[in-house]
């Protein structure tokens, strides 16, 4: 695979967006393109963005290395699915410079899993130590149901291979009414036994998929209660940088996590931007206001115009997200697709 030649950037000042938080998470969609059609995700005849708007392995090298030196600690690979992004490896090669600096604490990714009996090895060799791998179901049937194209048999290979290579796996698993609120006991007690931390989360009114997000949504505070009823689940202060509210669940000795942007909100203490693949700033997953560093990237070998396209963005931050789903909310949030930013 090609290298991708390293950018010296001269030292910025940290970013910090209007409510005094620091932004210290960076999250990348490398490619809006998946192998999967998850049916809470994308419509299943998706249209794709021309390959011509999407920026090269080596611009969004910059644009990372760009926030890291602005005082990005963390920087996670999402897409789509990062491991369908032709050269992939090259971008994460090229990145885990900056753990070798000490400059980036975590680099990381976000996968469906179908690739990562090929790349498992690889991620780890890069010095990726932890991934979030998206399973919903352990039924064949329902797993191919609910991703349209998945097969379940592939995405368990790619977990035992993360494992193998000494990768700490965490399960996603989106709670979805009528389909898995079921089986979260036996996804639990599975996730556990292989030493994987679990988080549910609740589904996002993120783009139109096709269905109604009320006949999806289950909130996450039934869901507790009923496995409260089954588990011994004691709150814990652990974070990971990411929004999720953490449990031990004595029976199992492991961590179960919870995500609700829609019943108990995680802004107040938001540290995310999110970067696509187009080079387009997103200071919030539950809104539309956006900034291009795309346009600042190509128009200079330094870094002059991007920090200040930067600043600008991060300075329009919101308190928080306008998600909501009831009977008079159905449409989605935002016209966007969770595949376009990641999640």
């Amino acid at each position: 695979m090609n290298a991708i030649t390293p950018v010296t950037i001269a030292k910025a000042p940290p970013l910090i967006d209007p409510f005094a938080r620091a932004i210290t998470y960076l999250r990348v969609s490398v490619t809006d393109r998946c192998d999967f059609r998850c049916v809470y995700c994308m419509s299943e005849n998706m249209t794709f963005l021309p390959k011509a708007d999407v920026l090269s392995l080596e611009e969004l090298d910059r644009l990372c290395s760009a926030f890291i030196e602005r005082g990005v600690r963390k920087l996670r690979l999402t897409g789509g699915e990062p491991l369908v992004r032709r050269g992939i490896m090259t971008l994460v090669s090229s990145l885990s410079r900056h753990l070798s600096t000490g400059a980036l604490e975590e680099l990381t990714i976000t996968t469906n899993g179908s690739q990562l009996a090929k790349y498992a090895r690889e991620l780890a060799d890069c010095g990726v130590r932890r991934i979030n791998i998206s399973l919903d179901t352990l039924d064949p049937d329902k797993f191919r149901a609910v991703t349209r194209w998945g097969d379940l048999n592939k995405v368990l290979a790619g977990i035992d291979a993360a494992l193998d290579a000494g990768i700490k796996v965490k399960i996603n698993a989106v709670a979805l009414k009528g389909v898995n609120e079921d089986e979260f006991p036996d996804l639990l007690a599975w996730a556990h036994g292989k030493g994987m931390d679990l988080t549910v989360i609740e589904v996002m009114p993120l783009g139109d998929v096709g269905e109604g997000r009320l006949d999806q949504y289950l909130p996450l505070s039934m869901l507790r209660a009923k496995l409260a009823g089954r588990f011994t689940l004691t709150d814990l202060d652990y974070q990971t940088g990411g929004p999720a509210r953490y449990v031990r669940v004595a029976e199992t000795g492991g961590r179960l996590g919870f995500i609700t942007p829609l019943t108990h909100n995680f802004c107040e203490s938001c540290n995310r931007v999110r970067l696509t693949c187009t080079g387009t700033l997103f200071m919030c997953l539950g809104q539309e206001d956006a900034a291009d560093l795309r346009t600042p990237l190509r128009a200079s070998e330094g870094n002059d115009l991007v920090n200040a396209a930067i600043d600008a963005a991060v300075l329009r931050k919101p308190r928080g997200h306008d998600f909501i789903i009831d009977r008079r909310h159905q449409r989605p949030a935002v016209a966007r697709h969770m595949s376009v930013t990641g999640g």
